[in-house]
């Protein structure tokens, strides 16, 4: 009898009295990578805990109610995963640059290995009906690459600019190589390599313009 590849990370101990939640967003996580959103099931999750099929419904009344929630997770934990890979002060031109690097490689690194839960968390941002709760996880990222663009304007390393435009073309930016990386479409060209020049090229398109004296005309 075949197996998917959910089957074979599911504990082999069931459930005992910890977090019910936490274990089904989990396995929740790791059953729409290997199966896909539509394969998942809030029985066979309960089953795999070892606890009865109206247990789940105590924190998710149905299958919908789980997505909101594993999309909600998965924004608090990128914000988590960019806010740890772009830590530190960034007091020199060059340091606010690496953080910037640091904060694309954050980003496509979390993207590259969940890219089913990262296209589930932006479907139901955008939907229409969207919780509060989503709005608010998802816009945290923003937020974040927003500040990093703002310390690094504070200390001249890049030049004035609106930062929300700015965070959201570099959003735009990793999320593309990461979305062609996992795609198989770079002809074999490293994520890390190709983070690494993007970062470059885009903080050199911020660097602040010098100013250039007009041309002389002749004999003045």
């Amino acid at each position: 009898m075949s197996t998917s590849r959910y089957d074979r990370c599911v504990p082999t101990h069931p459930y005992h009295h910890g977090d019910l939640r936490r274990t089904l967003l989990e396995a929740a996580a790791a059953s729409i990578e290997a199966n896909g959103v539509e394969a998942l099931s809030l029985r066979q999750l309960a089953r795999d805990a070892g606890v009865s099929h109206a247990a789940p419904s105590r924190h998710f009344r149905d299958k919908q109610a789980l997505l909101d929630a594993l999309a909600e997770d998965g924004f608090n934990r990128l914000a988590t995963s960019l806010n740890e890979a772009s830590q530190g002060v960034a007091a020199t031109p060059a340091a606010a640059r690496r953080r910037f690097e640091d904060l694309g490689r954050g980003y496509v690194a979390f993207a590259l290995a969940q890219p089913t839960l990262l296209s589930l968390m932006f479907g139901l941002k955008h939907a229409p009906d969207a919780r509060a709760e989503l709005l608010a996880a998802g816009h945290e990222s923003m937020a974040l690459t927003m500040r990093v663009i703002v310390a690094a304007q504070e200390i001249g390393a890049i030049g004035p600019g609106d930062p929300q435009h700015i965070a959201l073309v570099a959003f735009a930016t990793f999320h593309g190589v990461a979305t062609l990386t996992s795609g198989g479409l770079l002809d074999g060209v490293p994520a890390d390599e190709l983070v690494a020049t993007a970062s470059e090229l885009f903080w050199r398109g911020l660097q602040p313009q010098m100013a250039v004296a007009p041309d002389l005309a002749p004999g003045t």
